[in-house]
């Protein structure tokens, strides 16, 4: 019996490469790999990279450095490069690395079992390609052993809005939507394996317009089919757009007992001038009346969001602006970050680059106050009993862990049959990032 091979991955940036990560070991899988949770006893290792931080290119390279002892050992170790900063940086990674065996984009993970076949072979493996195949069919289904309670299932990809900050239509294409029956087919897969909550993905996943058999389904209608699979107890969704916030979606946060009260909606900047150099195409004024009318309709949701500082040309009053945005929403939690450049996006090349001192002041002012309006929303929970779906034992011992309706880690005491389960639980105490409770009568 041939001993199989062991994969490594090692997971960078947003739960698209959590899922895609999943994704490559299944096409891997065929050729031969199972997973293993060390380097050390690889026998190729994958690093699934992401653009959007600062440095992303420079960090990939420095991983590559601290495996050089490892490829060393092991002259038979393949190492390969995907994501983002594979295919933006493709041919410079095989030029600058010669460790590496093999560089993959994030459009062609369904090719991996011949580029590793030619890499063992001796050859160096490189496809940035945007193929015309839909690499989620290629892929083939999950295997079928149990999961966890939760999973990622990506519905969207690539982005339309090119927004000057941003690499990701360059690096993931155009916006493509997954058919609606294939998302409903993968669902019901993930639940008959203990799956009970699923998180939909894309860049801009509210812009969802999947091929459905009576035309074209939105994000709402999808979520409304999918909250019909028995077992799928809970759904969310992650990343969204103010621009694709249709009726209907804004109407099933009401409606829809499974889709969950939280809702990140980046918005990136209070300033409309900022706004506007950005390509965002909404104002400030538009995403207020837009959260307004979510709350509406769904009074206890909380919302989240990403903001830049230091976008070139931004002044001090376009921060005061943002930071007013801040103090009329009232975020839950929320992403922040320096503007940093992106090589090929069309803000990295523009004057008003802002002072990095500068940049630093705005941040650690901003994240003072959204850390303050956390720590409001984390408070505001005690004394209420909300749902907790279990999924991973507490680091006590006698304590489990899981996720609430707002999506806010939760911990008791209880012992692991609770895995999997959702149960009421009436929150005792807020710390920064979670809440503690206890197993409530229900």
């Amino acid at each position: 019996m041939t001993t199989p091979r062991k994969l490594f991955i090692k997971t960078y940036g947003c739960q698209m490469n959590v899922y895609d990560s999943e994704r490559m070991a299944e096409a891997l899988g065929a050729a031969g790999y199972v997973v293993t949770d060390t380097a050390e006893t690889a026998d190729m290792i994958l690093l699934n990279t992401c653009h959007i931080r600062e440095k992303a290119a420079e960090k990939v390279y420095s991983e590559l450095g601290r495996l050089k002892g490892l490829k060393a050992a092991n002259p038979d170790l393949k190492i390969g490069v995907a994501g983002c900063v594979a295919q933006a940086e493709g041919e410079e990674i095989l030029r600058r690395q010669p460790l590496v065996d093999l560089v993959v984009g994030p459009q062609s993970y369904h090719r991996l079992p011949e580029l590793e076949a030619r890499a063992r072979a001796g050859g160096r493996a490189l496809d940035t390609d945007f193929p015309e195949e839909d690499k989620f069919d290629r892929l083939g289904g999950r295997p079928k052993a149990q999961r966890g309670p939760t999973a990622f299932l990506t519905v969207q990809e690539g982005c339309d809005k090119f927004c000057a900050f941003c690499v990701v239509p360059y690096t993931r294409g155009a916006e493509v939507s997954r058919p609606a029956a294939r998302v409903l087919d993968e669902a019901r897969d993930l639940v008959a394996r203990g799956v009970r909550e699923i998180t939909l993905l894309g860049q801009n996943v509210n812009a969802y317009h999947g091929e459905g058999q009576d035309g074209a389904w939105g994000l709402a209608r999808l979520i409304r089919e999918l909250a019909r699979i028995e077992g799928l107890d809970r759904i969310r969704y992650t990343t969204s757009h103010p621009n694709d916030m249709e009726d209907d979606l804004i109407a099933a946060h009401g409606d829809c007992r499974e889709l969950m009260p939280y809702l990140h909606l980046p918005v990136q900047s209070g300033s409309d001038r900022i706004l506007k150099a950005m390509n965002r195409k909404h104002s400030a004024e538009q995403y207020l009346a837009l959260i307004a009318r979510i709350r509406a309709a769904r009074p206890d949701i909380l919302i989240s969001g990403d903001f830049i500082v230091g976008f070139p040309g931004e002044t001090e009053a376009d921060f005061e602006a943002t930071m007013a945005l801040v103090r009329a929403v009232g975020y839950g939690q929320c992403y922040s970050f320096k503007y940093s450049p992106r090589p090929g996006t069309p803000a990295a090349e523009r004057e008003g680059q802002v002072p990095e001192d500068v940049k630093s002041d705005r941040l650690a002012r901003l994240q003072a106050l959204l850390d303050a309006q956390q720590q409001a929303a984390q408070q505001a929970m005690v004394g209420r009993v909300v749902g907790v779906l279990f999924e991973k034992p507490g680091r006590m011992q006698g304590q489990v862990v899981g996720k609430s309706d707002h999506l806010q880690a939760v911990h008791v005491e209880a012992g692991e049959d609770w895995l999997g389960r959702i149960a009421p639980v009436e929150i005792l105490a807020a710390a920064p990032n979670s809440l503690a409770g206890r197993l409530a009568a229900g």
